[in-house]
């Protein structure tokens, strides 16, 4: 109670789009709540009190307004919560409203510690003390349900203990599933090639024809080009598992090859065994719009790239497949990272499988994007007024989003379709990842798309596997994040969430050199993706991640936790956006409602759980939050019926239409998700709204930035390395053309020249009453 100055303050005023009422704000350990009564509609009867409850993680931004001298101005209080509520409040004294707008910043921001949160005091009441919600997930019950078990190699695959005590690899489950024809002692030296030990895992079996979903962390190949022979038998043996004994296109056959190269170390530099340069791609820097069909393109070239063009033609179940290696970095990003040690597989040492980028930017290009979402409805507090559509369309919100649903897309089809497996990856393997690997299994998987499914695979491809959701959400918020306006500092300045950026600093001086020497790789890239590790340190090739020199006791730093900002970014947000699309556009095969999904972003920031409070289940684990706090699941079980979608068919039959068991995303009809940002569908999604804008990569609008082989590579522009130097030759423009050139030589031709089928959006004039959640 020390932080509290004051508890309660009678007389305030709250604005809320414009209304006005008055009532009294009380400030708790863990809320602020305003109690008003509601303008009397009916002589007859009088009107209820009601609550407005905001738990103080959610607030994204606060800012004090004093009085101005010699004004008849009150002084104010506004707030931006996560879940896009937009309130001001007046006072009448100045005094108090400073002793509020100071408490509330106490009781945010100088927490220090998770175990502060309101989750470790909350108490289930009602139904919610029936429900335990801990229990709906159990990891090898899942992968039962896929096949796998765990005494025997069923389907290829087992079950592997090397990291039940999280030693192995600190931000992975303590459950891997892995080939069964690769043991342990393999996986330790893998785990020496992937950044932070984050190896290729299964996360996905498909039922019938028994093609893998695998995810991993980048390889460590540096500008050495190194190459781990334990890494490449282990994606080797994942894209082996489904298939029989084909007569020349067995990838144990490239296994044995490349094993025969090497047996005394793990890593080898490579330097001297490479005969032509890798090759790179990234989109187009001038942004040349292409009228080649972008699904045909993507088709053909994953049908075709890296096929033998001297086998014969017979088609043999197995011989079709092409597996893929998706690095879901813009491929600039990726090539940049070999500076410091990290980097992109070197597809010459992965001759049975085909790399593809997707170019989805990264966590800074997404927070700078809510951030002008933020913007746009700003002033939704003081005005009655829809949020401004030029800003809107700017903030390229929709563009992610569909950038997002357009890679699922393509790992679903590669997967459900093409019979091929699909390694996933970006940096470290848990935000992009994440995404990708999750929204292609509601696509692929009925299962997924029910309300205990969809439980599962947050809990499985999230939670699990170490999505930094304490990082990314930023519970222990930041004093940068509050601001007294009569304070602010003159000069140009640009803010995240009201936090002013790129001030200069001795701390930001090799940041700010690193992004400059990728800047020379391409002057034109948004996406700033980090050369550095998370905590802002270099990583060693062969270090363990899990510790840095100089580091305190996990207690020391304990003590002091703080939000990085520079660290949030709304990637399960993305997510959850992602997933309402495909909802809205298939209405009848989800059994949750789109308020599951937007009550589940609320208490992704109410920190009312547990779930989510921590970033990998090793610390959850430590932290005992199993039992020292309530599921985010009970919420949702207790009251089920308030979130079962009414339209819901669970019959899946694939020969009728609209009862199949897969299902696509239609990226040109991406739409903004009109309540969870608090407005109507017209207001949000009206007839005067912006179009979506399209890509600017040169590739008609799809997702796919490039595709590698050992031996053949496409894309719109090519980036050329040197095995002694970072970069040898760098070849721009002409997106169009050099995408034609590519398509040739893997001769796609004529095949993947047709024109782009126009895909206008629909817009949505139906208005919907907006839900508010007051509590």
């Amino acid at each position: 109670m020390e932080k509290i100055r004051i508890s309660k303050v009678d007389d305030v005023t709250l604005l809320r789009q414009g209304i006005k009422l008055d009532g009294t704000l009380h400030l708790t350990p863990h809320h602020l709540i305003f109690s008003y009564v509601p303008p009397q509609t009916q002589p007859v009867s009088k009107p209820k009190p009601r609550e407005l409850w905001i738990t103080y993680p959610m607030i994204a931004f606060c800012s004090y307004r004093p009085a101005p001298p010699a004004s008849h101005q009150s002084p104010s209080i506004r707030l931006r919560c996560r879940d896009f509520v937009f309130v001001a409040f007046h006072f009448l004294s100045e005094s108090k409203a400073r002793d509020v707008y100071d408490s509330i910043k106490s009781l945010t921001c100088k927490l220090g510690r998770i175990e502060k949160l309101y989750a470790f005091s909350y108490r289930a009441q009602g139904p919610e003390k029936e429900v335990n919600g801990w229990n709906v997930y159990d990891a090898k019950r899942e992968f039962a349900r896929q096949g796998i078990g765990e005494k025997n190699a069923d389907r290829g695959w087992r079950i592997s203990r090397i990291n039940a005590n999280y030693e192995y690899s600190p931000t992975y489950p303590a459950i891997l599933t892995v080939p069964a024809s690769i043991s342990d002692n393999v996986l330790n030296y893998a785990g020496r090639y992937r950044s932070r030990v984050r190896i290729p895992i299964l996360t996905y079996l498909h039922p019938v024809n028994r093609c893998s979903i695998t995810r991993s962390s980048q390889p460590l190949v540096g500008v050495r080009q190194n190459r781990s022979v334990q890494d490449e038998k282990l994606v080797a043996a994942i894209f082996d598992t489904s298939q029989p004994n084909a007569e020349g296109h067995s990838s144990s056959q490239v296994n044995s090859q490349s094993s025969s190269q090497s047996t005394s170390s793990s890593m080898t530099s490579e330097a001297n065994m490479m005969a032509e340069p890798s090759s790179v791609h990234v989109a187009s820097a001038s942004g040349e719009s292409s009228f080649i069909d972008a699904e045909a393109i993507e088709d053909e070239t994953l049908a075709r790239v890296g096929r033998d063009a001297t086998s014969p033609n017979a088609r043999i179940y197995g011989a079709q497949q092409h597996n893929i290696i998706i690095d879901a970095r813009p491929a600039v990003n990726a090539f940049a990272n070999q500076a410091v040690g990290m980097g992109s597989e070197n597809m010459d040492n992965y001759k049975f499988a085909t790399k593809a980028f997707l170019g989805i930017d990264n966590i800074h290009v997404m927070r700078d994007s809510l951030n002008k979402v933020m913007d746009a409805l700003k002033d939704t507090d003081v005005t009655p007024l829809g949020p401004n559509r030029e800003l809107l369309a700017k903030s390229n919100w929709l563009k992610h989003i569909s950038g997002i649903l357009d890679g699922a897309s393509m790992i679903a089809r590669q997967v459900g379709i093409h019979h091929s497996h699909v390694l996933i990856h970006c940096s470290d393997g848990w935000d992009r990842t994440s995404q990708l690997s999750a929204l292609s299994q509601l696509c692929l998987d009925p299962y997924y798309r029910t309300m205990e499914g969809f439980i599962v695979l947050v809990e499985k491809d999230w939670v699990s596997c170490g999505h930094q959701f304490r990082h990314r959400s930023g519970f222990l918020s930041s004093e940068k994040w509050f601001e007294i306006e009569n304070e602010r500092i003159g000069g140009n300045r640009r803010t995240e969430n009201g936090a002013s950026v790129g001030a200069g600093g001795g701390g930001n001086a090799f940041e700010d050199a690193l992004l400059r020497a990728k800047g020379f790789f391409n002057k034109k890239n948004e996406s700033r993706e980090s050369l550095i590790d998370e905590d802002g340190e270099m990583q060693p090739f062969d270090s363990p991640p899990s510790v840095k020199a100089g580091s305190l006791s996990g207690r020391a730093t304990e003590d002091r936790l703080t939000t990085k900002v520079k660290e949030t970014s709304p990637v399960f947000h993305q997510f959850l956006d992602a997933t309402y699309q495909l909802l809205y556009q298939h209405p009848t095969r989800f059994e949750f409602s789109e308020r599951f999904l937007r009550r589940l972003l609320y208490h992704l920031y109410s920190c009312q759980y547990g779930t989510f409070l921590h970033d990998n289940e090793k610390q959850r684990v430590e932290s005992g939050v199993r039992d020292k706090t309530r599921s985010v699941w009970d919420y949702f079980l207790s009251r089920k019926e308030q979130f079962v979608n009414e339209k819901y068919d669970p019959i899946i039959n694939d020969n009728e239409k609209g009862h199949e068991r897969l299902l696509f995303p239609r990226t040109g009809e991406t739409r903004w998700w009109p309540e969870i940002f608090g407005r109507t569908d017209a207001e949000m999604n009206g007839p005067l709204h912006a179009p979506m804008q399209s890509h600017q990569d040169g590739l008609g609008g799809t997702t796919l930035t490039g595709a590698e082989t050992s031996d053949l590579s496409t894309g719109p522009a090519t980036v050329q390395t040197s095995t002694d130097m970072p970069s040898a030759r760098i070849s721009q423009g002409g997106g169009y053309n050099r995408l034609n050139m590519g398509l040739a030589r893997m001769e796609l031709g004529e095949e993947g020249g047709s024109p782009a089928p126009s895909r206008p959006r629909t817009p949505h004039n139906a208005r919907q009453e907006v839900e508010v959640e007051m509590r």
